[in-house]
């Protein structure tokens, strides 16, 4: 029997795994998720800031929960899979959205820089994936796992912005989602990517400061930048069974700013 619309979204039963969940967008990915009955895992590098999200989030009625890790090491990704399906048993849905950005001219850029940001925006994503797959999704044929791109890996910078690595990076997580729902579309798991657009964050106060938050708004046809709202459908549609003939796929939530500068 088909199903409604309201149970294709529906998440009851499913349980979720959200890495730099404490806040930004992840946090509200995790809302999205928890608000269509999943259970949630947080995870960042902070315990204090993990404590006032899960607080947040169960406060909103999601069965919440939360692991510290740093997800530029490999030790504390093993531990953070492991621990999270000790906890949560098999993950349906994972999130890969712990990043890392930094702001200098190509030919300044120092190299340890590159390294942190390419290590959690691109390695972290694949090993965590491999973590969960291998051990709960791959062995039971379902998965969706969801990665957090930006319209910054689609082209260039408009002029003043200088994040080589950073667009680098995001570059990398699309052609790897790509990749990656490709070999894994055997195994009935879903790869899809997220690429927001400029959104209000910690990541983002530098560069809202720096080139001026109306000014960026304007570049955008819809004339404003994204909200705690605008990622909600997006993750919920590829997260559920709404979205189970989707994957490989990108997709800018960016209020139209790529469709101007040519991403």
């Amino acid at each position: 029997m088909t199903r409604t619309i309201t149970q294709l979204f529906d998440l009851k039963g499913k349980t979720a795994l959200v890495t730099g969940g404490s806040r930004g967008l992840g946090l509200q990915m995790a809302h999205a998720l928890g608000e269509a009955g999943a259970r949630v895992l947080i995870s960042s590098r902070k315990a204090e800031d993990l404590e006032k999200a899960t607080a947040e989030l169960q406060a909103a009625g999601i069965d919440a929960r939360w692991i510290a890790a740093d997800c530029q090491h490999e030790d504390q990704i093993r531990k953070l899979a492991t621990e999270s399906m000790e906890r949560l048993g098999d993950i349906d849905i994972l999130v890969n959205n712990a990043g890392a950005a930094w702001g200098a001219p190509a030919e300044d850029h120092p190299l340890e820089a590159w390294d942190k940001v390419m290590n959690l925006n691109v390695r972290s994503y694949f090993f965590l994936s491999q973590l969960v797959a291998k051990a709960s999704m791959i062995p039971r044929r379902q998965g969706s796992i969801i990665n957090t791109a930006s319209i910054a890996g689609l082209g260039g910078n408009p002029p003043g912005m200088k994040t080589i690595a950073y667009n680098t990076s995001k570059g990398a997580v699309i052609n790897f989602t790509r990749a990656l729902a490709a070999e894994w579309g055997a195994h009935g798991i879903r790869v899809n990517a997220i690429c927001p657009g400029f959104f209000p964050s910690k990541m983002t106060q530098g560069t809202l400061k720096t080139m001026g938050e109306e000014k960026l708004a304007a570049h955008a046809p819809l004339g404003r930048l994204g909200d705690d709202e605008d990622l909600k459908g997006l993750t919920l549609l590829y997260a559920s069974d709404a979205g189970k003939h989707i994957t490989g796929q990108w997709l800018a939530v960016d209020g139209g700013v790529s469709i101007v500068t040519g991403g």
